[in-house]
């Protein structure tokens, strides 16, 4: 089944329910960056065409794509329209052009056109798709980088790197936890649907760290695989 997040400020959009229409599993959460998460490490930012030369002439593209720069994830940046549809609002239209080039040229985002809300909808499930079946072929979860082994007592330093030894958990993830919760026994106290709201903590993750934290200790070593034992964690029914 293709899931796709959707930030709560969509819901206006008719995009998501071009979503459902196709059969999308569509899941709104308050995202901090973009508008849609496709799959695992990667967000589209939508930009319909007026937003589009609205944001460039506020000054706020600019600040978005520095943002969306700045994350871990891979950005994707959807325009939605006609985009020759900016000389007939706009006198300054080579000012939003200029803006796209440099946020295709100079911060390396790659750059995808619709023409309405139903196109960006099935473009969005296209992504999804093959991010999604790409991820159930390869492991489940990728690799991050680990915080390194706390010297000192440091608790902020030591909190982050226990957290980061989790599967799937990067340094990042790690911290937007502790934001949320306050603290590793409240991290590790929360359900796997509270620590799926958290950006970046999908289901699978969220019901990872719950059996890693729940499961038994045993002195017989023994190795699970994870992406087998992914595909079948939402029937273990815990």
């Amino acid at each position: 089944m293709v899931k796709v997040y959707v930030d709560e400020r969509e819901r206006a959009s008719k995009v998501p329910k071009y979503l459902a229409s196709m059969g999308v599993t569509v899941i709104y959460k308050q995202l901090e960056l973009g508008d849609y998460i496709p799959g695992e490490g990667y967000i589209i930012e939508r930009k319909r065409v007026d937003d589009l030369a609205k944001s460039t002439f506020e000054g706020r593209l600019f600040d978005q794509i520095k943002r969306l720069k700045s994350s871990d994830k891979r950005v994707i940046l959807l325009v939605e329209g006609n985009i020759n549809y900016l000389r007939r609002i706009t006198s300054k239209y080579k000012a939003v052009e200029a803006a796209l080039i440099t946020a295709i040229v100079l911060y390396e985002i790659p750059t995808l056109y619709t023409v309405n809300a139903q196109h960006s909808a099935e473009v969005i499930k296209y992504i999804a798709e093959k991010l999604q079946k790409d991820h159930d072929k390869g492991p489940s979860l990728p690799t991050y980088r680990k915080v390194s082994k706390p010297k000192g007592i440091d608790f902020r330093e030591w909190q982050l790197y226990i957290l980061s030894s989790f599967p799937g958990i990067g340094p990042k993830i790690a911290e937007k936890l502790l934001i949320k919760f306050g603290s590793l026994i409240d991290v590790f106290k929360a359900s796997p649907a509270e620590l799926s709201r958290v950006e970046g903590i999908n289901e699978e993750k969220a019901w990872l760290i719950r059996k890693i934290l729940t499961t038994r200790y045993s002195l017989k070593s023994s190795t699970t695989d994870l992406s087998k034992y992914l595909k079948s964690v939402n029937s273990d029914g815990e």
